[in-house]
């Protein structure tokens, strides 16, 4: 019997992106919220666009979700720990910024996801 791997599955790859992107409008929407108003208008731009380049500048090469190239070969765990951290921090933004019931259906969507594409998180952690 073989395993079923989802991670690279085109829906999958669909709901990751748009993850991302959430993920990426949490962020700016914490930094206009808790920014005081001269530099609101340039941490709601800088946040997610410093992230935005971290999360595509430092990879795994060979990652299938990706096209595999890397500006900086990051090893695998390391790249996972940034996902993560792009990714419940988006979940941290908006629970502190008591936007909670959104915050724990994001949660759950990301907790489904990394479990069904348990494949990568492994291909990952094993690069």
């Amino acid at each position: 019997m073989t395993a079923l791997a989802l991670a690279y599955n085109p829906a999958m790859l669909l709901f990751r992106f748009l993850f991302e992107l959430f993920a990426l409008g949490c962020l700016g929407l914490w930094a206009w919220r808790r920014t005081p108003s001269p530099w609101r208008w340039l941490t709601v731009v800088a946040l997610p666009v410093f992230v935005g380049w971290a999360w595509g500048a430092f990879a795994v090469s060979g990652d299938e979700s990706r096209s595999g190239e890397t500006d900086y070969e990051t090893p695998g765990p390391i790249r996972l720990l940034l996902e993560l951290a792009v990714f419940f921090g988006a979940v941290a933004a908006l629970y502190q910024l008591e936007i909670r019931r959104v915050a724990r259906w994001f949660l759950i969507a990301l907790v489904v996801y990394h479990v069904l594409a348990y494949d990568r998180v492994w291909w990952l952690l094993t690069k």
